[in-house]
């Protein structure tokens, strides 16, 4: 690819951070938009009629604005309900965010895991048929999680998130008895920015599996070579609220995006 490639990303919120901020390790020459659909956030509290009939179209606007060479749907809510209709309305190419059950079931050793995510994703049958096919003999529990998605998305925001929330979120995943997870697959893109909290409340040591270093390199494959700089270009954020960020989530920002902020 001789020019600089546009990469959008896309998320109900601030989730999407966490791929985001693993793409650009790989493909740091890229130009950047991140939009966060703050507006319809959480897209837990919708059908997934509306949540359809709100990204297709919202997507397609922003394509049409951006130009992006690669879309990513940084979210797993919106990939398990609206990539196929992406991929048949528009012809840029998509990467999804699906849970990482298939490398989790392969590299468990005492075949009990968790998959930890909201309680929409948990519940869908591409989920289930993603257990159907690659649990590979693991004991495999879902586990929904009402609040984690919002807490992460306070926290972020520099509300004061306390344990005893996220620890009674994380608790279902952790089973004992003839034996016990270890394995704990992140479902939403949101949970990741809780990860160091989740490590200190977990109960026992678990191997917590993120997707957003596969995304990245499915991204990169995609993309081909580089244009032969590592020159950072620089990276938008939009927010379809059109509310600015305030001042504490501008500065925890700034690590992803550098100082200078668009909304």
């Amino acid at each position: 690819m001789s020019q600089a490639p546009t990469i959008l990303v896309f998320d109900s919120g601030l989730g999407g951070l966490t791929v985001f901020r693993e793409i650009v390790k790989l493909r740091p020459g890229a130009r950047y938009v991140y939009v966060a659909d703050d507006a319809y956030f959480p897209y837990g509290q919708h059908t997934e009629d509306e949540i359809v009939a709100r990204v297709v179209p919202l997507v397609g606007d922003l394509i049409a604005e951006h130009r992006p060479e690669l879309v990513v749907i940084a979210c797993n809510t919106a990939s398990t309900l609206v990539m196929t209709h992406l991929r048949e309305a528009y012809s840029v190419p998509f990467v999804g965010t699906v849970p990482a059950i298939k490398p989790a079931c392969a590299s468990s050793k005492t075949k009990r895991v968790s998959v930890l995510g909201t309680k929409g994703t948990v519940k869908r049958e591409y989920t289930k048929k993603l257990i159907a096919d690659f649990a590979q003999g693991c004991d495999v529990t879902l586990v929904g999680a009402e609040n984690l998605a919002s807490l992460a998305e306070a926290a972020l925001r520099g509300e004061r998130v306390s344990d005893d929330a996220i620890a009674a979120e994380i608790a279902p995943c952790f089973l004992n008895g003839d034996a016990r997870t270890d394995t704990v697959v992140l479902a939403c893109t949101h949970y990741p920015l809780l990860i160091n909290q989740m490590l200190a409340l977990a109960p026992w040591s678990v191997d917590w599996i993120d997707p957003a270093p596969a995304i990245a390199r499915r991204v990169s494959d995609l993309l081909g070579p580089t244009n032969g700089t590592n020159e950072a270009l620089g990276a938008r954020i939009l927010f379809t609220s059109e509310q600015a960020p305030s001042p504490v989530l501008a500065k925890a920002l700034i690590p992803f995006f550098g100082a200078s902020l668009v909304n």
